[in-house]
């Protein structure tokens, strides 16, 4: 602001002359009018008045040139702000003080045509979900823009019932079907099945397809569009990251109102889950989740070594096996490019050293931890506050054992409500929470930047607490959720929805300028003595948790 009050500033020659700048011109002038004369003298006065009228013009189109360009400089300036001022400013690990300048904006637009009624659709199409819940999750978002490309009347999805879960549970188990459908209506037709009348007139059962991976639309126009349109219904299999990642903004809108709105949990699950929320809300006024991923099937995928000996080894070698496309990965490579999950207890140190304190709150999102509570121990005793679903009563959970999907949903829930929320690999749900999260307005997401915090981990042992702190800081900026972390062409639009977030007019007289820089507990430190620097995954991670 200071910059544009001085540019605001009369140029110091013309305050010279006090109040008698442009009066003591305008007496002078009347002067020169009323005092007579000779005409020839006049007429040379005259000439000499127009010469300094015209002179003073010009140095005054001088100066108001030079406070048009200040403007223009500050008006740039305060855009910049935002990015300039988040990376120079402390770290307030529970809340971006910029977050309030952004939200979510994915209505549809005044020329977005209507859906295309069933029966003048170009025919049925059927979507076969793969992954997890959250993988899934991808898929059907991605389904809805497919069937909206091709003018295809949706089926609702089938949800996975075959991967590494084993979870036997349908689309209306996990969503709320209804809402799913209605939402939806303005921007693609839904059905729960295909009509009977038009499974009779098939001569052959639906045909079956699928589709390379990040498909564009001129893909789907070009090679699905024709057999749809010829076999009537058309079943695409896999689908998960089958379309392409940039698309125009109504399709990517179209994508932020399926994920954000239009995918809910039943009610049943909603309850479960905000009962956890609650629960938590009345212990703390805030708290924070953990999504560790800290299970067999992950570390036996990721290919890296967590410093259990031959046991560790051969154990995660047996369940790495049902995956017959992963290829042979050195450990130690895996660990320096920053692609292995962080242990418990090295998460525990990240959060510490960021200024969370040892009475925060902590909900742990996960589901079996290879180790067990040994594995746990040291993140509990860095966080005593340390909770789980498993706070729910028996009755509360028993119903939701036997189904993976509905357990992580619950996590889902927690994780989304939280104040701040840790990921620790880059895989699907710390990719879509991540993205809803930037979407309901910025909400603290923390990420470990692994590539640099994988050295620094190794090196721990060598220096002080504090430095270590320091460094930590350091590294993690960039990784703290604030509005300016996206870089355009970079990232999974899942994970970075630009075209679904809109900002508001900046003001440097808006924007919190409090310092909540804490210093870190010296006594941390120790709890620093064991942990090898395993790190999650940051940068170019594949599509998904699990391949095909």
């Amino acid at each position: 602001m200071g910059v544009v009050a001085e540019a605001w500033r009369p140029p110091p020659q013309l305050n010279k002359s006090g109040g008698g700048g442009g009066g003591g011109l305008w007496k002078w002038w009347r002067s020169l009018l009323s005092g007579g004369g000779q005409h020839k003298r006049s007429v040379m006065w005259w000439k000499w008045v127009c010469g300094f009228m015209l002179f003073s013009l010009a140095v005054i189109s001088l100066f108001t040139g030079h406070v048009v360009s200040h403007l223009e400089w500050a008006q740039q300036l305060s855009k910049r702000s935002l990015l300039d001022m988040s990376r120079k400013e402390p770290i307030d690990v529970w809340k971006s003080k910029y977050s309030k300048f952004f939200y979510g904006c994915s209505d549809r637009g005044n020329n977005f045509p209507p859906a295309v009624q069933e029966h003048k659709s170009n025919g049925y199409l059927l979507i076969a979900a793969s992954g997890g819940l959250n993988q899934q999750r991808t898929g059907i978002t991605d389904a809805v823009v497919v069937a909206r490309i091709l003018n295809a009347t949706l089926v609702v999805p089938e949800l996975d019932h075959h991967s590494y879960w084993k979870d036997d549970s349908d689309f209306n188990d996990v969503f709320d079907v209804n809402w799913f459908i209605s939402s939806l209506a303005k921007d693609v037709t839904i059905v729960k099945r295909v009509p009977d009348r038009v499974m009779r007139s098939m001569e052959k059962p639906p045909y079956t397809m699928r589709v390379p991976r990040k498909s564009t639309p001129e893909y789907y126009l070009d090679q699905v569009l024709p057999i749809l349109s010829r076999r009537h219904v058309l079943q695409l299999t896999k689908f998960d990251y089958r379309l392409a990642n940039d698309l125009d903004e109504e399709m990517q809108k179209l994508r932020c109102r399926v994920n954000y709105n239009a995918l809910r949990f039943t009610k049943r699950i909603q309850s479960v889950g905000m009962k956890v929320v609650k629960r938590m809300r009345k212990m703390a006024k805030r708290f924070i989740a953990v999504h560790l991923r800290f299970e067999p099937d992950m570390l036996a995928f990721s290919g890296c070594d967590f410093g259990g000996g031959e046991k560790e080894r051969a154990e995660l070698a047996e369940i790495r096996k049902r995956w017959d496309t992963l290829p042979d990965l050195d450990p130690l490579e895996e660990r320096k490019r920053g692609k292995c999950p962080l242990t418990p207890h090295e998460v525990g140190l990240m959060l510490r050293a960021l200024g969370f304190a040892n009475d925060t709150y902590i909900y742990v999102a996960s589901g079996e931890i290879y180790g067990g509570e040994k594995t746990l121990r040291p993140l509990r005793e860095l966080f005593p506050n340390f909770y789980t679903k498993e706070m729910l009563t028996n009755d509360e959970l028993k119903p939701l054992l036997p189904y993976s999907s509905r357990l992580a949903a619950i996590d889902y829930i927690v994780s989304d409500e939280s104040d701040v929320f840790i990921t620790n690999n880059n895989g699907n749900m710390a990719k879509i929470l991540a993205g809803r999260r930037r979407y309901m307005g910025h909400k603290r997401t923390i990420r470990p930047n692994a590539k640099k915090l994988s050295a620094l981990f190794m090196d721990r042992e060598k220096m002080e607490w504090h430095t270590f702190a320091k460094k930590v800081k350091s590294c993690q900026r960039g990784f703290m959720g604030d509005p300016d972390e996206f870089k355009p062409g970079r990232g999974e639009f899942h994970e970075y929805p630009q075209a679904c977030i809109c900002q508001r007019p900046f003001s440097y007289d808006k924007a919190s300028t409090d310092d909540d820089d804490e210093d870190i507990p010296e006594e941390v430190h120790n709890n620093t003595s064991s942990g090898h620097g395993h790190l999650s995954s940051v940068d170019n991670e594949r599509d998904e948790v699990f391949p095909d």
